[in-house]
């Protein structure tokens, strides 16, 4: 009777030991299947570039497919890391073995749920109606009034962890107080939502350690520290991981990549209202890490840019705040954008302007340029080539030489307006241009069909230099013959000391009429022409290309010679530079 009594006892402890140990078992589970094949095949295919993969029959005749057992950190930096590389789904969760019947894979092994005495127990056949919903079967682990009295047994710092986890991600973006409010009950149905859980905005204990243990993964990961820059009067969370501070260059703070990761930051602090955030917002368009396209906005008060291109992304946020700019640039990778996903909420949420400290740029030493420019040592986008072209109609149409818009991923006029090609005519060598945007120009082209006497005076007007200086230049030269060198009967010959830039630019006559288009360099074999030669394209063949491409160019109808002053005015006044980029 003793012996009975203890072995009775013994197995009351052991079986106890037995709960325990398996309560301290947790699990991934990454999918359900309401067939026992399809349940194998999944874990099959999972087992081929996962360790650690199970199947157990659960609830209603569903199948999961699971990975583990391990202990319950370690389920949690399982679950993080694989949902971060995409190779589980994203709705995967940690559960315990409860639910855990029959196992059916790896085949042939009996673990959880498996009866003492090793003999199995059946397999539930599988039910069809209704077709239950595996979210209901396997998920809801706990009701709505048991998560409300487990939520109750936290600590205020373990609410505010749950907050803080709940503002990394976005969802929350009140003070971090420890107490479940409106808002907060809000953040949590919607991160619920987005991660596939039904939004009730009481999280229950299996999604709280989802939530906090993801949250912690990439604290661990990307390094987030909090960094007060007292200099920029800037607090914002950084992942230290990834960047690290370089150095001072108003009104910019640099952090450079760190370890190769590709991340670069850039903290903006300058003195400055209205004017000065408008001014930076267009500074920032100008430098080759913020590409043309993507969405961007300019208030009064702040602005953001989102640009993207095949090889660099970035985002910027300014805002005014007690006569400072303050913001920031983010530029990455295009293959990075996963990891940003996760990097710029935290960014974002964190960012906040410490007073009205701005820095100081006097802070470092800078030439004139620099500063006036607020370009900061940062690459500003230069264009392939520049060349000249000039306007032919009141609606801002532009002729220039095709040359500047061969294998061109962007085309501008006068830099800032994006232009698109109408027409390029190989035979002549010209292209006409149309803005996208309306454009009033001080002046455009009467053409003159005919042409001026052999030793006329002629003046070109072109960017000779190739936009280095803000305005085009007038050259004065004369007409050498109405033909090429070889009789070319389209084309004038000009005695005139030209450079690349002026291609495409406007030949006027005594009377500012347009009586040509500068070409581009022409070829002549292993010959080099005597300086001071070029050539240009006649004002018929101009007003045939303009009429092909639908425009309908403005006769010359003066006789009387322009004054100098006008002649200069109507040159640089209808001249643009055509700028080709990548």
């Amino acid at each position: 009777m003793i012996f009975r009594i203890m072995a009775a006892a013994l197995c009351i402890i052991l079986g106890g030991a037995q709960m325990a140990a398996a309560q301290q078992q947790a699990w991934v589970q990454i999918e359900a299947q309401p067939d026992l094949r399809a349940a194998e095949d999944r874990a099959r295919a999972y087992a081929l570039g996962l360790p650690d993969v199970a199947g157990y029959q659960i609830a209603q005749g569903w199948y999961a497919v699971v990975l583990g057992p391990y202990e319950p950190a370690e389920a949690a930096a399982v679950l993080g890391k694989l949902k971060r590389q995409g190779l589980i789904p994203s709705d995967s969760y940690i559960t315990d073995s409860s639910k855990h019947l029959q196992q059916f894979w790896p085949v042939g092994q009996m673990t959880a749920g498996v009866p003492a005495d090793g003999a199995a127990e059946p397999v539930a056949e599988p039910v069809t109606e209704p077709a239950p919903d595996p979210l209901d079967a396997v998920q809801q682990t706990e009701t709505i009034s048991q998560s409300r009295a487990a939520e109750a047994e936290l600590s205020r710092d373990e609410r505010k962890e749950l907050q803080e986890a709940l503002a990394w991600y976005g969802y929350y973006s009140a003070s971090i107080d420890g107490a479940f409010g409106a808002g907060t009950r809000k953040s949590m149905a919607d991160w619920q939502e987005a991660v596939g859980y039904e939004p009730t905005g009481v999280l229950s204990t299996e999604q709280r350690a989802i939530l906090t243990a993801n949250h912690k993964a990439d604290l661990a990961e990307f390094g987030f520290q909090s960094v007060s820059e007292a200099e920029a009067g800037i607090e914002i969370t950084l992942p230290l991981s990834l960047v690290q501070f370089d150095h001072y260059e108003p009104p910019f703070v640099h952090f450079s990549e760190r370890n190769g990761s590709g991340l670069q930051i850039i903290l903006i602090s300058q003195p400055g209202a209205t004017s000065s955030l408008a001014g930076l917002y267009d500074v920032l368009q100008t430098l080759e890490v913020v590409p043309a396209n993507g969405a961007r906005s300019l208030g009064e008060r702040s602005f953001t840019i989102n640009a993207a291109s095949d090889k660099v992304e970035s985002f910027a946020y300014a805002e005014t705040v007690q006569n400072a700019v303050k913001g920031y640039l983010v530029v990455w990778k295009p293959q990075d954008g996963a990891r940003m996903q996760r990097i710029l909420p935290a960014l974002k949420a964190s960012f906040r302007s410490l007073g009205n400290k701005a820095l100081d740029p006097g802070l470092v030493p800078m030439d004139a340029t620099a500063r006036e420019g607020l370009l900061s040592g940062l690459e500003v986008k230069t264009p392939k080539l520049s060349r000249s072209g000039f306007y032919v109609d009141a609606k801002g149409d532009v002729v220039t030489t095709i040359e500047a818009v061969a294998q061109c991923g962007r085309v501008t006029i006068d830099t800032d307006t994006d232009a698109e090609v109408l027409l390029q005519d190989a035979r002549s060598g010209l292209a006409v241009l149309r803005p996208k945007q309306a454009l009033a120009p001080q002046a455009y082209a009467r053409l003159q069909p005919g042409q001026p006497r052999i030793g006329a005076e002629i003046a070109v007007a072109g960017y000779s230099y190739e936009g280095k200086l803000p305005a085009p230049v007038l050259t004065f030269g004369s007409l050498a013959e109405n033909a090429g060198l070889n009789g070319e009967a389209e084309v004038s010959r000009l005695t005139v000391p030209l450079l690349p830039g002026d291609a495409g630019g406007p030949v006027l006559d005594a009377t500012a009429s347009v009586v040509g288009m500068v070409l581009a360099g022409v070829k002549t074999g292993a010959k080099v022409l005597p300086e001071g030669v070029a050539f240009a394209v006649q004002g018929l063949v101009i007003a045939q290309a303009l009429a092909a491409a639908g425009i309908t160019p403005e006769p010359a109808t003066v006789t009387d010679l322009a004054t100098p002053d006008a002649l200069q005015a109507t040159g640089m006044g209808m001249t643009v530079l055509v700028s080709c980029w990548e």
